[in-house]
């Protein structure tokens, strides 16, 4: 007998190309966390809507949780720095906008803040309810 008979050659796991899929399906997961966290930083108590849908995400979510506080990203506005934010993002025309207004929020604040998205020129603005159960 040959030495060469005698012997097989094992098999491998290559472990490489596991670790190279691990953490790509890390940073997707995280990317996608990531996303879901900013529209859940204050809570609403919101109307609802038996007509509600869902839209695209929006550029902007602007939260009004008492009369007079306008909430963006965790930062506090006013509506002439609201109106200024808006219009010194780019484009306003294309800038999309959705209002989530708590319920005890009288509607006259809400009106303010949709004056406030029309004057810096947001024409695509959206209206956040719960959909009926």
């Amino acid at each position: 007998m040959t030495p060469r008979m005698g012997r097989r050659k094992k098999g491998r796991v290559e472990i490489i190309p596991m670790i190279d899929v691990m953490l790509f399906l890390l940073v997707f997961f995280i990317m996608i966390t990531m996303q879901m966290i900013s529209d859940r930083g204050l809570h609403l108590n919101l109307p609802t809507s038996s007509q509600a849908h869902a839209l695209p995400h929006p550029h902007f979510v602007i939260n009004v949780k008492t009369p007079g506080t306008v909430i963006v990203n965790d930062k506090h506005y006013d509506l002439a720095a609201l109106v200024a934010m808006l219009h010194g993002d780019g484009d306003p025309a294309k800038t999309q906008v959705t209002i989530a207004a708590d319920k005890k929020v009288p509607f006259q604040e809400f009106v303010h803040v949709m004056d406030a998205c029309r004057k810096a020129g947001v024409s695509q603005i959206g209206i956040a309810t719960e959909p009926k159960a």
